[in-house]
């Protein structure tokens, strides 16, 4: 396995961040809203959802750069062969050393595999935009998993100061929204949160492929 380019995945990471936060920041807010524990509406609806926009798509370049930087050289440092039963554990290995959530925990390993299966039946590598699908696959599948721990997140943050849910104690902030609003309130805004990372997966690690492609034909055709 030859050593991942540094200023390639440098420059591939960052405009697959830069892509999909600014597509997908409206749906992250309306998401937000409707976890909150005040109602959608008293929230703030559908009013401001661009708000912010310009600010987290600066942030979001270096942020998705040094993931993908981690992401690259984690896999390349712990290489098996891809037959390996270990292979799962490099990519979780790879995506915890990138960004320490349970999401990216689902999210790569499974976005891997895919790629991997995908690759075995056409018997050859996976395109860009197939990549793009098994990222958008992967993506809604952890989104749904995850969605308690992101309520008990956003109830943690919306939290008036000096309470228990504002410690910031996520078994404390889950039995609470248990214990008020069942199953339902531990699912809230599933479907929002499932539709915008799957289109979120699809662009993000669709982006970070082809350009992390380009970039690489480029480099194979400079003298």
């Amino acid at each position: 396995m030859d050593q991942p380019g540094f200023t390639t995945s440098l420059v591939a990471g960052g405009v697959a961040g830069v892509s999909v936060d600014l597509i997908l920041f409206p749906l992250d807010t309306i998401k937000t809203r409707l976890q909150s524990p005040q109602g959608f509406n008293k929230a703030g609806g559908f009013r401001g959802i661009y708000a912010g926009v310009p600010s987290a798509a600066i942030g979001s370049f270096p942020n998705a750069a040094a993931f993908f930087i981690t992401y690259e050289y984690v896999k390349w440092f712990l290489h098996t062969d891809s037959s390996s039963y270990l292979m799962p554990a490099k990519h979780m290995l790879a995506a915890s050393a990138g960004e320490v959530i349970p999401f990216s925990l689902v999210q790569f390993p499974l976005w891997e595999s895919l790629k991997a299966l995908w690759s075995w039946r056409q018997d050859h590598v996976v395109d860009s935009w197939q990549s793009a699908v098994c990222g958008a696959f992967a993506g809604g599948f952890a989104a749904a998993v995850t969605t308690p721990l992101d309520v008990a997140k956003t109830r943690i943050m919306l939290a008036k100061a000096g309470s228990s849910t504002a410690s910031g104690n996520v078994l404390s902030a889950l039995h609470g929204v248990w214990r008020t609003q069942g199953l339902s309130g531990l699912f809230a805004g599933v479907f929002p949160r499932m539709a915008a990372i799957s289109l979120g997966g699809f662009i993000f690690l669709g982006a970070y492929d082809q350009t992390r492609s380009l970039l690489l034909e480029l480099g194979k055709e400079s003298p």
